[in-house]
């Protein structure tokens, strides 16, 4: 996959500095844009005086759109529809620091031909180690044994330990090649593993190349010891994971799952795991928080963690070095190397 590392600088006599603003919710600012990344955007752009734009129907926010050539986005960013295009003439290019584009890009900005920048390819990194993480610790079922242990004070006969428990030799079922998906396979080749995946979208040459084997849906779920899930919800993927794939795991199998709670049939998750069939790894769900008395809150064969997969803390600097590289490229006239291509919105989340 490409690289999120920037592009080296371009020389001053070459570079341009457009007239940039950036978009986001406040908090957001906060955390993404501290003196050193604002530093570094204003070394390749003509950046406008903070605050962030939060609401494009503003007379300041008309002001500053008026002459803005390239807009900085993050989490929050209201739509760009038409009347906020008709305030920024000059507006070519927008520059994502986060991954989704679709709360903010219309089918305006494609109308106009605005080239478009997300950051999706550097937040893949830390929800891809997360997973990676999440299935060699459900490997080894240090979860659970940590909590017998601080429960029962002595240690077990580790000789007496189930041929079950461990990694070498496990199956994993990676259930769409999405930028994380692929990242995942990725960071897998160095294991003793043993991964599978389903993509209707990859051909068998493809997957060949990136080292796994292609099987259908049902294979996935019945031959994997772990299925970890990366497709992006869309109306063909909502409640994808249904109960007769989660019933058609093995005993004791790991449903990972850092996409979206709703690519899941929840009300067959949780009934699922309150059989103790399987078990289950969730960053998601949902909602993505669930009521204080949901069944699910009660599996302790469940580790539901609080959709912390993603860029967090001093992540989001990568998040923010990736889109000065994308800005100082466009700057310099040299195109985007992480564009979003409207023909893709499709498959993305």
């Amino acid at each position: 996959m490409p690289s999120t590392t920037p592009t080296a600088p371009t020389t001053s006599a070459a570079r341009r500095r457009p007239r940039a603003a950036v978009a986001m919710k406040p908090d957001a600012a906060a955390a993404l844009l501290d003196a050193p990344s604002l530093d570094a955007l204003s070394q390749v752009c003509d950046l406008a005086p903070l605050p962030v734009l939060d609401d494009f129907t503003t007379d300041r926010a008309r002001t500053v759109l008026a002459d803005t050539e390239l807009l900085v986005t993050g989490w929050g960013c209201p739509p760009l529809d038409g009347a906020a295009l008709a305030a920024a003439p000059r507006l070519r290019a927008v520059v994502h620091t986060a991954g989704s584009i679709r709360g903010h890009i219309t089918e305006a900005c494609w109308e106009r031909g605005i080239e478009v920048s997300s950051a999706a390819a550097a937040n893949a990194l830390p929800v891809a180690e997360y997973t990676v993480a999440m299935i060699l610790l459900s490997g080894k079922r240090a979860l659970e044994r940590a909590r017998d242990y601080r429960a029962e004070r002595h240690r077990d006969n580790w000789l007496a330990t189930s041929p079950e428990v461990g990694n070498y030799g496990r199956t994993v079922g990676i259930l769409s090649a999405s930028l994380i998906g692929r990242r995942v396979i990725e960071l897998l080749r160095p294991y003793d593993l043993r991964v599978l995946l389903h993509d209707p979208y990859v051909c068998d040459a493809e997957a060949e190349s990136l080292g796994v084997r292609p099987v259908g849906l049902g294979e996935l779920f019945a031959r994997s010891d772990v299925v970890s899930v990366h497709t992006p919800l869309l109306p063909a993927t909502h409640g994808l994971v249904s109960r007769e794939l989660l019933m058609s795991m093995r005993p004791d199998g790991v449903l990972l799952n850092t996409s979206r709670g709703a690519v899941v049939d929840q009300d067959a998750l949780t009934d699922v795991l309150r059989r103790k069939r399987i078990r289950a790894v969730l960053d998601v769900t949902d909602p993505d928080t669930l009521p204080a008395g949901h069944p699910l809150w009660e599996c302790e064969n469940a580790l539901i963690t609080p959709h912390l997969a993603g860029s967090q803390g001093n992540e989001w600097r990568r998040l923010v070095d990736l889109a000065v590289g994308e800005s100082e490229r466009w700057a310099a006239g040299d195109g985007f190397a992480h564009p979003v291509q409207r023909e893709r919105l499709a498959f993305l989340a």
